[in-house]
């Protein structure tokens, strides 16, 4: 990737970029609220709901792979567009209803949502790199709500249109909305140089920011694929569950705002590395377990949380990177491969609560997941930066 380039027009770049960001998590959000009805009207077993939340996030990893290819053959700008253009062709497939056009259309976006994921860090790290911490906070946070959105949303659009398919790929349609507005950008620049990955694989420091980076996407894509279920399992209508899956997701933003802003302030994130988990640990138990009134506060501290824990795994992927071409390079490592092991949080969960018909063993897998995350990223919060950028 190229470095040190000023985009035109800094405040509409950055609102594009942020209506990219809404799109990158409503393709993963919106199915754990209708989890149930898919279930109802097509059959789909335990393992297979678990097989639904556990593709998307290995297809996010292997899109991540990718993103080299797609740096030298189109560009950074141009592989954020094509990123947007195929999460809208996967949404829309999901329309079509039945378990093959859902499974792959879920496939398809979390494909596109891959390349974008990747990119963006290294764009804040190039057009905004005098304001990377707030930036990446401001589309961390834009991110959130976009899961918000899908959360909350998702029953009482199934409910407006008449089923869980339409109410899928209505989602189509701000991704298109994202595809125009990002449009001018794709022609700023061509391909480019990728990093070489041979150079991060051979870092320590690669390797603990790739595992805090998996082990949080663990937590959160456990979240949204059962937590609307764990929820329904304690007594909640499936409306009410969705809300609170809504609230946990919605308060993600400022957690994500938060941390990476103030993050990126301190001098390492060792302190915030602690302190982030461990809030998400407590206030998720409180809410699976806990009092029926904590339910809203616990639910506000674990969105909070677990937000935070993303804006910090992205922050530290942008901190950590020496320039541009170094932040493509580690954030194509740290979500490509994190990616891969986070998709068997969801998949152990799920296997956890059938194996047991409970919640129990499943949650105290959930604080094992938090406390190894606190582990890895100890020493990825200490000041130093790692460098992939070839060599001429």
């Amino acid at each position: 990737m190229t470095g040190g380039r000023a985009a035109p027009g800094r405040l509409v770049l950055g609102l594009a970029l942020m209506l990219v960001a809404f799109n990158l998590r409503p393709a993963l959000s919106t199915v754990g609220p209708l989890l149930g009805q898919i279930r109802e009207t097509t059959g789909l077993s335990a393992a297979g709901a678990a097989a639904l939340t556990t593709l998307p996030v290995i297809c996010l990893g292997l899109a991540c792979a990718l993103v080299g290819w797609v740096i030298r053959r189109l560009g950074p700008d141009l592989g954020v567009l094509a990123g947007m253009v195929i999460v809208a062709a996967g949404l829309g497939l999901r329309g079509l209803g039945g378990l093959w056009p859902l499974f792959l259309g879920s496939a398809l976006a979390a494909v596109g949502i891959g390349f974008a994921n990747v990119l963006l860090p290294a764009l804040v790290k190039r057009d905004f790199a005098r304001s990377s911490g707030p930036m990446t906070g401001l589309y961390t946070m834009t991110l959130c709500l976009g899961a918000a959105a899908g959360a909350g949303a998702a029953v009482p659009v199934e409910h407006a249109v008449g089923g869980w398919p339409a109410a899928l790929a209505v989602w189509a349609l701000p991704a298109l909305v994202a595809a125009l507005a990002w449009a001018p950008y794709a022609r700023r620049g061509g391909p480019a140089r990728a990093p070489e990955a041979g150079r991060l694989l051979r870092d320590p420091l690669a390797w603990w920011v790739t595992a805090f980076m998996g082990l949080q996407s663990s937590l959160a894509y456990i979240l949204f694929g059962w937590l609307p279920l764990l929820l329904q399992g304690r007594g909640l209508p499936a409306l009410d569950a969705g809300l609170y899956a809504s609230l946990v997701t919605l308060n993600q933003a400022p957690g994500a705002l938060i941390t990476a802003t103030l993050a990126a302030r301190a001098r390492d994130q060792r302190r915030w590395v602690v302190g982030i988990p461990a809030l998400t640990a407590a206030a998720f138990l409180v809410l699976a377990f806990g009092s029926e009134t904590l339910r809203i506060p616990a639910a506000c501290a674990l969105g909070f949380g677990v937000g935070g824990c993303f804006g910090l795994a992205l922050s530290l992927i942008v901190l950590r990177a020496a320039d541009a071409a170094s932040a493509a390079g580690l954030s194509a490592m740290a979500q490509g491969i994190g990616y891969f092991f986070a998709s068997l949080g969801p998949l152990a969960f799920g296997l956890a609560h059938e194996a047991t018909d409970g919640w129990g063993l499943a949650g105290l897998l959930f604080v094992g997941i938090t406390a190894a995350a606190v582990v890895a990223g100890l020493p990825a919060g200490r000041a130093r930066t790692v460098s992939a950028a070839r060599r001429d």
